[in-house]
């Protein structure tokens, strides 16, 4: 079992967090953009998407894709490396970070779960490829 390539950890966190960012831009411009705003604003009618707003969320995708790595480089000794490792990495952080929070936001009422449920699965399609990204990235030599 090798030791962790933190070099690598953190081109391939950057690679997919950077994928993870572009991807959801996409997602926010074609479907997910109007309605979550119409969400966020039924919450909290003074909502703005500054640009402070839009800088946080792409720290927080570019955290959650080193993240994604780290796990990747974590668990490939007991998985293997390859694809199948990635997907689970993928998967696991997508769980964590995502369905939780859409399911605990469902429950409270914030967001309609039609666009919840739209969220977790756009969400699920980016973190695999981001994972499978910043896989092929990470090696331990």
């Amino acid at each position: 079992m090798g030791k962790t390539n933190w070099k690598r950890v953190f081109l391939g966190g950057l690679l997919a967090g950077v994928l993870l960012n572009i991807l959801l831009w996409i997602a926010w411009i074609i479907y997910l953009g109007d309605p979550m705003n119409s969400a966020l604003k039924a919450i909290n009618p003074a909502f703005q998407e500054t640009a402070g707003y839009q800088i946080l969320w792409i720290i927080i995708y570019l955290v959650a894709g080193i993240i994604t790595v780290w796990l990747y480089s974590a668990i490939r000794p007991r998985y293997g490396a390859g694809p199948k490792t990635a997907v689970i990495a993928g998967v696991m952080v997508w769980f964590l970070c995502v369905l939780l929070y859409d399911v605990a936001s469902g429950s409270f009422g914030f967001f309609p779960y039609g666009l919840l449920v739209i969220d977790s699965i756009t969400h699920l399609v980016m973190y695999v490829v981001a994972a499978l990204a910043g896989a092929w990235i990470y090696k331990e030599q």
